[in-house]
């Protein structure tokens, strides 16, 4: 059986770190950090892409992983009930390739694009003693606005009230340590191989963009009492969703209400990894998560669909200590 730690990530050492600087920086913990600004809230958010550009660099592929950046960042933001107002790049490289560095930014002006928010610029460094060569890192900084009074943090979430989850569109960009170990490493896949049940390459399955929920989250917002949301990232729906949760409430979670897409099957058999590790490592089919009231379920559910979006009733809150429960 392989885990994320055996993989070479250790998820408690991550979580170890936030509660070490917590005393150094506000709003850690949530999915953006809050600065107030008269009746509004700046809300700032950073990340990267993370191994997933190891597949980038193996299949020379670069014109997707600036949709993931985006994605990324602009869906941290929008979660807190925030326009994602302009976005910041940066491209840590062994060695400057134009027409490299062009396909990621190509990338990322797209990811903005569809998110809605000014790609303003960024940062592109030469290092060649820090990266391998051919590859390079990224990070991305986004930052959005909201009203005071229309700030959502799931404080209003109460026992009764149902959760939403909108499909994902495969891995995103979590978990990527673990799937090359498994698939790659262990099961020595190759990344140019059809998978049959993939009904595409490996390598097209794990470059598949990050889906970036932002204008259909945006319009939800505004028509219906969204109680709290929850970015399907590290840590999966267990860790995401309790980040929203107030302290007297629980969730429990129906696994027969959606299903994995293959990718997600297909690294548990291979790796024989167990549901728990799974469940904490990906986002297991669902991107974003919605809190609704009961009565709002159906009406949330056909507008999600109006808007492309595959969504499911995956669970329901209930009086406890902020657990998330999967049965």
């Amino acid at each position: 059986m392989v885990t994320y730690k055996q993989a070479g990530v250790d998820v408690d050492a991550g979580n170890e770190v936030v509660k070490r600087i917590k005393k150094f920086a506000k709003g850690i913990g949530f999915f953006g950090g809050l600065y107030p600004l008269g009746k509004n809230y700046l809300v700032g958010a950073a990340d990267g892409v993370g191994t997933k550009l190891k597949i980038a660099f193996a299949m020379n592929r670069h014109d997707t992983v600036g949709i993931d950046l985006v994605a990324m960042n602009v869906d941290d933001v929008v979660v807190c009930g925030a326009k994602p107002l302009f976005f910041l790049d940066y491209i840590g490289a062994q060695k400057v390739h134009p027409p490299q560095i062009e396909k990621i930014i190509r990338g990322i002006a797209l990811g903005c694009k569809k998110a809605e928010c000014q790609l303003l610029g960024g940062e592109t460094a030469e290092l060649p003693d820090m990266y391998r060569d051919g590859e390079y890192d990224l990070a991305g900084f986004c930052v959005g606005l909201v009203e005071r009074d229309k700030l959502i943090m799931g404080a209003k979430i109460r026992s009764g009230d149902k959760l939403i989850g909108l499909a994902s569109s495969g891995l995103h960009s979590n978990g990527y340590t673990l799937a090359r170990k498994v698939l790659l490493e262990k099961s020595r896949l190759d990344l140019k191989q059809y998978v049959d049940d993939l009904d595409k390459t490996l390598g097209d399955e794990l470059l598949t963009p990050t889906k970036i929920y932002t204008p259909a989250i945006l319009k939800l917002i505004k028509r219906f009492n969204i109680k709290g949301m929850a970015h399907i990232t590290g840590g999966g729906l267990p860790e995401n969703i309790a980040r929203v949760l107030p302290k007297n409430v629980q969730v429990v979670i129906d696994l027969n209400s959606w299903k994995p897409q293959t990718i997600f099957r297909l690294i548990q058999r291979l790796g024989k990894v167990s549901q728990d590790e799974m469940f904490r490592t990906f986002n297991m089919g669902i991107g974003m998560v919605v809190v609704v009231a009961a009565k709002d379920v159906d009406k949330v559910l056909a507008f999600l669909k109006k808007q492309g979006e595959k969504a499911f009733m995956i669970g329901d809150i209930e009086r406890g200590k902020r657990e998330v429960i999967i049965i």
